[in-house]
């Protein structure tokens, strides 16, 4: 389970507060207006800023002592973080070694998830000659290959067209699903939402609301939720 215990972020003014539950395996979507504060949760939970007040727990384990590199967290971002100069496989290999100096076993693990995301033939080529949607799967088999228990995504496909989007989108259920890890998305689209996510936070206010059930919520928004759908 993660737990967000009386948790508040700090930047300045801004302020963003969570008190709540989220069972391990559940694919969780974050939805709110821009600036709300959906990425720095993430980062949050990720390391990358530490909170003013409260803690942040997986499975009963306060993360506040490990740095980013140790907690159990594989996270993609929009710009799917990869190295120019690197190949794919070499892009996906540092999910298992900084220093790329794989065993024969871990190259042939680097083969395996390439093939998992559908690039098997482009083991060698470089980020600038592949599409947006191609080194989306690159970052994606490396969080596979990370096998970490929660997998957060900061909008990594938000620039693909709607098909791609949603045949990735169902390529992170599908691995979700297989290896049983808790899916935290940032989105702006309910329709993401609703297609990957069985539950959904809201952020809004200088609040993130505890889970709700996607589909009630939407059929159901509470005003925060109504102000940024634009419905009355």
């Amino acid at each position: 389970m993660l737990t967000l215990e009386n948790l508040r972020l700090t930047h300045g003014d801004w302020t963003l507060e969570a008190d709540l539950n989220l069972a391990a395996g559940a694919r969780c979507a974050l939805i709110g207006p821009s600036g709300a504060g959906k990425s720095t949760l993430l980062g949050a939970i990720a390391g990358f800023m530490a909170p003013t007040r409260g803690r942040i727990l997986w499975q009963a384990q306060d993360l506040a002592q490990l740095a980013p590199g140790e907690r159990p967290v594989s996270i993609l971002f929009q710009d799917n973080n990869l190295f120019p100069h690197l190949t794919a496989a070499q892009n996906i290999g540092l999910g298992l070694r900084p220093n790329l100096r794989l065993s024969t076993a871990e190259k042939a693990r680097v083969a395996e998830a390439l093939g998992r995301v559908g690039l098997a033939d482009y083991a060698d080529r470089k980020p600038a000659a592949l599409s947006g949607g191609q080194q989306g799967r690159v970052a994606l088999a490396r969080a596979l290959l990370r096998a970490r228990p929660l997998l957060l995504l900061d909008e990594p496909f938000a620039a693909l067209g709607p098909a791609l989007r949603a045949e990735m989108l169902d390529l992170v259920a599908s691995i979700c699903s297989e290896t049983g890890a808790t899916l935290l998305m940032v989105s702006h689209d309910p329709g993401d939402a609703r297609r990957i996510a069985d539950q959904t936070i809201v952020i809004g206010d200088g609040r993130a609301a505890p889970p709700q059930k996607t589909e009630a919520l939407f059929a159901d928004p509470p005003p925060a939720l109504r102000r940024y759908l634009g419905t009355n």
